[in-house]
Formats: structure tokens, sequence, C-alpha cells
């Protein structure tokens, strides 16, 4: 592989977020509870905080060089669950080791931040996603709910548990 950078993004970091998060919007709009167009509409102080690390969200990017190539982020939800989301790679570095990273950093700041699980959604159409997913330890739960920006669309929800 390359070599690659994957780490939590800072304040400084805004513009490669923006850029990256709506190239994932534009690539896979139907794959992500937000739009291209709400994204869009943010402002640049909305990225620049968005792009600040916290406990309850840390956006992480894949660089190559200068060049972010990737993106993931790891949420608390209002209930104190802790998510992976906005999970994706520029189509030329799919395939590497550029997602697993990306999921690997993930995982580690939900175990530093004390959580013995991380939840994700994948679309039942996202096939290589899900196949993906379980290669990296997540497994199916027999949940399941409407995608927010696209409601006809159904998302399972997967589970990765923290080895005891």
């Amino acid at each position: 592989m390359k070599n690659i950078n994957i780490r939590p993004t800072s304040a400084a970091d805004w513009p490669a977020l923006k850029s990256t998060r709506l190239a994932a919007l534009l690539d896979a709009p139907t794959a992500f509870g937000a739009s291209h167009a709400s994204a869009a509409s943010f402002s640049d102080a909305d990225w620049q905080q968005r792009a600040i690390s916290t406990p309850q969200r840390t956006f992480f990017l894949a660089f190559d060089g200068e060049q972010a190539i990737g993106i993931a982020a790891q949420v608390v939800a209002g209930d104190g669950v802790c998510h992976l989301i906005a999970m994706w790679v520029q189509q030329e570095y799919r395939g590497m080791a550029v997602a697993a990273g990306l999921v690997d950093a993930v995982k580690q700041r939900a175990v530093d931040n004390c959580h013995a699980r991380l939840l994700l959604d994948v679309a039942q159409e996202n096939a290589r996603a899900a196949a993906f997913y379980q290669k990296q330890g997540f497994v199916f739960l027999p949940e399941w709910e409407a995608l927010e920006s696209h409601p006809h669309i159904q998302v399972q929800k997967m589970e990765w548990l923290v080895a005891a």
C-alpha cells in the first residue's frame, strides 16, 4: 500500500473534511443518513466545529500525502451508544487496506472512550460493504430502520463487541 496516513481531524483539517464528506455524499448518495444538499449547506464555521475531535464525535481522514482519500467517524448518540458512520474511501483506493485502517481507528477511539460495542447501519443492497464489515468483526443484528436521508431504504444494524 502507498504511504497512507489515518488520523483524527483537527480544526485545521476542515477543508479536507468538507471536501471528502461532500465527495462521499455525491459518490454514494444512498449510503448515508445525510444528504449532499444538507451537508453542502453547512457554513465553514460548521465544518471547523465538526473537524474538532471530542469524545462524542471524531472524524478520521485517510491521507495519501496531502490528499484526503477516505473518511469515517465515531459518534456517540444521545442514548450513549457508539456508532461508526460516514465510512467512505475514494474508488481508486478501494480493496486496499484504507477502509480497514479507518475502521480500526474508529474501533480504537471507541475502546479508548470506554465503549464496549460499536454499531453501524448498512443497506442490504450494499453487499460489498456488508461483507467488508463482517470481515472487520461486525455481526448483523435483527434490527432494521429507514435510512434518514432516503426513508424508502431499509438499513440493518451491525455490531462489533470489544473482546472481553
